[in-house]
């Protein structure tokens, strides 16, 4: 019966579906026009309320007990401009320890306990300011404002915390060495500020300069209470937060030093071209831009609309142009920074080698064109709409809110910033927008960063305009360096000696592969063998090098397995050059790349660095620079080799008082531990890999 009704019941809807009227263009009820947009309201957003502690933090609050949570921003005057001249890296170690035993408690307590209330604690610096941020559930105030005062106030900066977070910033700043996008930035913010500390950039030399007393000498001067803010977002009261806060932060008092007026930035009339050389890359990343506008500006919502227009994503006119048309590059995006002094303006893309000078071009183009055409309603309407209703994602939880309300209160904007951005955003014309492009978009006056191989792009690039050379340590050269020099053998060959090590490969102080090196006198020169295999032969590798009587390169032959896949290296070095072929691995399978390189007198092929080491005469800060080919990049470039120190190591093989040697260049840096009484190598580092060899006997 069930189921005759269900079909009398079908057949009813069908008899009714087939005689309804049918309907005409004229008699449609759909719209045909979607509907005209509602006027923009403000954002609406609960009233700041601002109080000051009794040790004179400024605090501005955002109550809203929607949800049980609350988070904040303490931000103080102590950002990486205020680092001492050569010790720059101290702010950013500062905030770096804070976290790491404060008070009573150790940096594994302090992560317990944060931890254990469900949020997150964390300490940063910028260019301007150090910040410590978090986030809570509203009932573990009281906790989170006990671990905030802490840190702020009373952190410990233990010897063991400290020389760890060298170490690490050490480390970081190596890898960085190695990546072409931290070049161009680095060389990018020197070149337009010049003196002035925004410029600067930590190395290998300022962070090693730091010690434990410039940390509690920084905090001590400039992690003062007077001129920070503490902005809170989310479920509180203003009288739970300042008893919260006044209690924290009890004993912490005073204002920070005074600072000397800092220089000002260089003015830039003509536009220049920094190369940054990188042998053998195979791209080259481009940076373009100048200074631009102050934090409060009153052309920054039609100029931050120029650059979205410019390159604010993937319909952006320089993504559009350089990746769709063209085929030249991933992407191509601009920016426009905001700080507390002078920002600056920047346009990025990594491009083949091969078409860098037609891109760069292109790109030059079209930060001309910004400013001197107008641009169409389309492109003002698809940006400022993205602007406009993308915004109120960005103050929607409690740590978003009071991260930007922090940020509009430091940077001395509006105090209704939030609440009339959308209006103001939506307000502004093309006419407006190509106006603020002509004054913030300056091509004319800008600064280039090519980071990339120099011999394939110096002459190319001298067509556009004039430049500069560096290599990756800052170094001026000039075009007749791009082509490697013979250079003077720094090691006694008469040293060598046959010699057979084992090495334990360690991964993660796991002990899981072996590494057994050879070297034997053969047909006049020398034969050094490697065989390398990690973890059952996951990681497996291969290698016979043969030299002459003084160490030149006659022959290599390697093979290799990574995860399946299988390379090989054959290169043979005669008359001045190294020919053959060599495979690395990559996602879509093994790369060959052909090898025909000249090999200028006295260089020594990269695999031979184990059995050259012991040969130069080491001593405190001795430093050699020796030309060495690199099979996978197939070049011939200088590295350095420096004693930064001396190590007592501990290795398989016993105790060693040993120089630790640094290698500059090359395809990876690298750290060295030579035992100074054997001249052996006991232990080897690849910089920013969790990867060492230890020598086992």
């Amino acid at each position: 019966m069930m189921h005759r009704i269900a079909i009398r019941v079908g057949a009813l809807g069908l008899a009714a579906l087939v005689s309804a009227p049918v309907l005409t263009a004229q008699t449609a009820p759909f719209p045909t026009q979607p509907p005209a947009p509602m006027p923009l309201k403000p954002a609406a957003l609960p009233p700041f309320q601002e109080a000051t502690l009794v040790n004179g933090v400024r605090v501005v609050l955002v109550e809203n007990h929607r949800n049980p949570t609350i988070a904040y921003r303490l931000a103080l005057p102590a950002g990486d401009a205020y680092d001492s001249k050569g010790k720059t890296g101290t702010a950013t170690m500062v905030a770096a320890l804070l976290t790491k035993g404060a008070g009573t408690r150790t940096a594994e307590q302090i992560s317990a306990a944060i931890e254990g209330t469900g949020g997150g604690m964390g300490a940063s610096t910028d260019e301007d300011y150090l910040s410590v941020s978090g986030f809570v559930l509203s009932n573990a105030a009281p906790i989170a404002f006990e671990l905030l005062g802490d840190v702020i106030a009373r952190p410990t900066f233990s010897e063991k915390e400290f020389e760890l977070a060298r170490t690490q910033t050490l480390s970081g700043l190596q890898l960085n060495a190695a990546d072409p996008g931290f070049l161009a930035g680095k060389y990018f913010r020197a070149g337009l500020y010049g003196a002035h500390p925004y410029g600067a950039t930590a190395t290998a030399t300022t962070v090693r300069a730091i010690t434990r007393a410039d940390l509690q000498a920084f905090h001590a001067t400039r992690v003062r209470p007077r001129g920070a803010l503490l902005v809170v977002a989310g479920d509180i009261t203003m009288r739970q937060l300042t008893t919260l806060a006044n209690r924290a932060f009890a004993g912490w008092t005073g204002a920070p030093a005074s600072v000397a007026t800092l220089p000002a930035p260089p003015v830039r009339r003509t536009t220049e071209i920094l190369l940054v050389h990188r042998p053998g890359s195979v791209q080259s990343n481009l940076l373009v831009g100048n200074l631009a506008i102050g934090p409060a500006d009153s052309t920054r919502f039609a100029a931050v609309l120029a650059t979205q227009v410019l390159g604010g994503g993937s319909d952006g006119r320089l993504f559009t142009i350089l990746r769709e048309q063209k085929s030249w590059t991933y992407g191509a995006y601009a920016n426009l920074t905001r700080v507390r002094g002078i920002g600056r303006f920047e346009a990025n893309a990594e491009v083949r080698t091969e078409v860098t000078d037609s891109a760069l071009v292109e790109l030059l183009a079209q930060l001309k064109r910004v400013g001197a055409e107008p641009i169409t309603a389309s492109e003002l309407e698809g940006k400022r709409g993205a602007m406009v209703g993308s915004f109120p994602l960005t103050i929607e939880t409690p740590q978003a809110l009071a991260e930007r309300v922090a940020s509009i209160t430091l940077y001395g904007l509006p105090a209704n910033y939030l609440q009339t951005y959308r209006t103001k955003m939506a307000a502004v014309t093309a006419a407006q927008v190509s106006a603020a492009a002509r004054r913030v978009i300056r091509p004319q006056q800008s600064l280039i960063v090519v980071v990339g191989d120099g011999t394939k792009l110096y002459d190319k690039l001298v067509k556009i305009a004039p430049v500069t050379i560096r290599n990756a340590d800052g170094d001026v050269m000039q075009a007749s360096d791009l082509t490697p020099k013979v250079m003077a053998t720094a090691f006694d060959v008469s040293q060598l000696k046959a010699s057979r090590d084992s090495f334990v490969v360690m991964v993660q102080g796991n002990a899981l592969g072996t590494s057994v090196v050879s070297v034997e006198a053969k047909n006049g020169g020398w034969t050094m063998s490697e065989n390398t295999n990690v973890m059952n032969g996951m990681i497996a590798q291969r290698t016979t090098l043969e030299s002459d009587a003084v160490l030149s390169p006659v022959s290599l032959q390697q093979g290799a397995s990574m995860q399946g896949q299988q390379t090989k290296t054959d290169v043979a070095f005669a008359g001045g050059k190294a020919k053959g072929s060599a495979q690395t691995p990559s996602q879509t399978g093994p790369q060959t790349k052909a090898i025909d390189t000249d090999l200028p007198s006295g260089t020594i092929a990269s695999d031979a660095l184990q059995m050259v080491l012991p040969l130069f005469r080491w001593a405190n800060n001795a430093t050699f620079t020796v030309n060495v080919f690199s099979a996978g990049k197939g070049t011939v470039e200088p590295i350095t080799l420096t004693v930064v120190g001396s190590e007592s190591v501990t290795v398989p093989a016993g105790t060693f008082d040993s120089w630790k040697i640094e290698q500059k260049g090359g395809e990876a840096a690298v750290v060295f531990y030579l035992a100074k009484a054997s001249k052996r190598l006991v232990k080897i580092s690849p910089v920013g890999q969790p990867i060492e060899l230890q020598l086992a006997k």
